[in-house]
Formats: C-alpha cells, sequence, structure tokens
C-alpha cells in the first residue's frame, strides 16, 4: 500500500483535470504545505481534496464528517505570505476512496484506494456515443451563457476524450454540492457523461423559462489535461 494520503477538507468537490486556486491559512494546513514543500525534488506534492460532509471548513467546530470519495491534488504553484499563509495552485489529478482515516497528526492522512475510469456502457462504443451528445449539449450551453453574459464558462476547447469531457462537465455546471459528490463518485464514464448531460439539458430548460437564472456567478473553469 502507497503512503498515506494528507487531506483537505473543502466545501467544494475537486474534478481530475481542474486547476484550483487556494488561500491556506489556517495553521494545520500550513503545516501541510511546508511538509509538502519539504518532499524530495521528485516527489509528488499533491493532498487528497474531500467534500465536507458534516462540519465546517474552518472554525473551532471543524470537520465531522467528510466524504468517502475525493480527487488528489497536485501541487503546482506555492507563494508564500508575509503572515506565513500561501496561496497555492492545484491540479485535480485522480480519484481515490478513502479505506482507513488516520486523525492522530496535526491534519487528517488516509490510506486511500485508486479509482480506475472505467468506460462503462452497454457497449464497447458506448462511452463515445454519449460524449459525442454530451459534448452537443454542452456546446449550446456555453453559447447560450455568452449570449446571456457575455463570458464563457470554460477557458479553451471543450474536451473531445470522453473521459476528460466528462469531468470538464461535472466541473462546469452549476451543481450543488451532492450533485457535484454525486458525479464524483459515477461508477464509470459513461454514468457520468449521462449524468452532465441530464444536468445541462435541465438548465437550458431553465434558462429558457428564466433567462437571469442560471450561473450568473459561475468563475470560469480552468482545466487542463497534465
Amino acid at each position: 500500500m502507497s503512503d498515506p494520503l494528507p487531506l483537505f477538507p473543502l466545501d467544494t468537490v475537486l474534478f481530475p483535470g481542474v486547476v484550483m486556486p487556494l488561500h491556506i491559512f489556517e495553521d494545520r494546513y500550513r503545516t501541510l504545505v511546508r511538509d509538502l514543500i519539504a518532499l524530495p525534488p521528485d516527489a509528488a506534492r499533491e493532498f487528497g481534496v474531500v467534500a465536507i460532509k458534516v462540519g465546517y471548513e474552518v472554525g473551532s467546530r471543524g470537520v465531522h464528517t467528510i466524504q468517502r470519495t475525493g480527487c488528489a491534488a497536485l501541487v503546482t504553484e506555492v507563494t508564500a505570505n508575509p503572515d506565513g499563509s500561501f496561496e497555492i495552485i492545484v491540479i485535480g489529478r485522480r480519484r481515490f476512496h478513502v479505506e482507513r482515516l488516520d486523525p492522530s497528526q496535526e491534519y487528517l492522512r488516509a490510506d486511500v484506494q485508486w479509482l480506475a475510469d472505467n468506460a462503462g456502457g452497454d457497449s464497447p462504443d458506448a462511452p463515445a456515443r454519449t460524449a459525442a451528445a454530451a459534448r452537443d449539449a454542452f456546446e449550446v450551453y456555453r453559447d447560450t451563457l455568452r449570449e446571456l453574459r457575455g463570458a464563457d464558462v470554460l477557458e479553451g476547447d471543450t474536451p473531445t476524450d470522453p473521459v476528460d469531457l466528462s469531468y470538464t462537465l461535472a466541473a462546469a455546471l452549476v451543481l450543488n454540492l451532492a450533485d457535484q459528490q454525486r458525479l464524483l463518485e459515477a461508477p464509470d464514464v459513461d454514468t457520468r457523461l449521462r449524468l452532465g448531460t441530464h444536468a445541462i439539458r435541465s438548465e437550458l430548460r431553465a434558462i429558457a423559462a428564466i433567462p437571469s437564472l442560471p450561473a450568473t456567478s459561475m468563475a470560469r473553469t480552468q482545466w487542463s489535461p497534465n
């Protein structure tokens, strides 16, 4: 089994390929960042992002329960602030399932099982067909929001690879935490694409009914295949 993975509970879901900036100010997570910086140059500086099920990101009450499926975050940039806090940039890498929690250290760690992105579907070409339909729906969604808001929801082109597309849709759509987690936990790529396409079509129907309703506060999603 690999070494325990440090965990960072958040009020959001990180998906593979998605770029996320984080402001690190709590002492325990400052320690986490310092520990990652101290690793050998060839070591992977990564931790696991898990969504909070019950509790809070910060404060004395803290996190009580976390989701058991999360995403590893690779640290790509670190900037130290004069007050001891950090600004970091991470990229989601791969999903995992928490097998055993270790709360004995300053920050949570866990033994994890890495999860594969199985194709799924009822035939070998099912994910490709599902991906084509999902991509078409997402392009309509992007065009609709461009017309309404004058801004895009995604930097760059829409991915064509079914796995990459499934995570891009999951990250770019306006979803509550439970729905985000459901997409992260989807058993295979075909299922995630179908769930994402259903969410797109529901959002488009809502936009058609009330044009001022949708993703007005959505930040553009940055996605990286690395």
